[in-house]
């Protein structure tokens, strides 16, 4: 498991900075090639709400944060494409929501049947298929978590349900991630973070 050593190497190399606001501890990372990543636990679940990465351009210029876990970023209101926001409120609506021990995923606005839907791993693409026998909704999507570490997708690992027109796929989390994910929160929370405003490196 080189990959799995080595991102646990990188999450520990690199430097942190924590804040407790609002509830929530917020942890930055910037790692040695220029990345940043930022995360955001509940203070009485540790439970991960938000996790989002940015990198800088080759020319030094910031890329826009990306959401990988938790509420996808939309635009202010007033902004050039809150318009467009409104107009697709309907539109189906990815987002991933983890538990501590498995990854989730929840697309809202999808109102068929649960037996409509067929949700498979595809081993050769390294990602996850949700597609509709109507032929009206096709998602593929990876779980970044298990690429770091070069861990194999499992089919027996994912499930699936369907309320409120709600799409909920799940994904049980392999031992080798628990037990990442334990040392780090152990790691994160000997950390002396601020209660507010900046963050402060550690």
């Amino acid at each position: 498991m080189a990959e799995l050593q080595s991102w646990t190497e990188v999450l520990k190399s690199s430097r942190k900075t924590a804040l407790i606001q609002g509830g929530k501890r917020k942890i930055h990372y910037l790692f040695s090639d220029g990345k940043e990543m930022a995360e955001e636990y509940d203070l009485k679940t540790d439970e991960l709400i938000m996790r989002k990465w940015r990198h800088k351009s080759p020319l030094g210029a910031q890329s826009p944060w990306q959401v990988e876990v938790g509420e996808p970023l939309v635009n202010t209101p007033g902004s050039q494409d809150s318009d467009i926001i409104r107009e697709s409120c309907s539109n189906p609506v990815f987002t991933r929501k983890d538990t501590k021990s498995s990854f989730q995923w929840r697309i809202r606005n999808l109102a068929y049947q649960k037996d409509v839907f067929s949700v498979f791993v595809e081993p050769s693409e390294r990602c996850v298929v949700i597609k509709t026998s109507n032929k009206k909704y096709f998602k593929k999507f990876c779980i970044p978590d298990l690429d770091r570490c070069g861990l194999p997708l499992e089919s027996a690992a994912l499930s699936f349900t369907h309320a409120n027109n709600t799409l909920i796929v799940t994904y049980k989390k392999p031992k080798e991630i628990l037990t990442g994910e334990q040392e780090l929160l152990k790691e994160l929370k000997e950390l002396r973070g601020t209660t507010e405003g900046d963050c402060k490196a550690q």
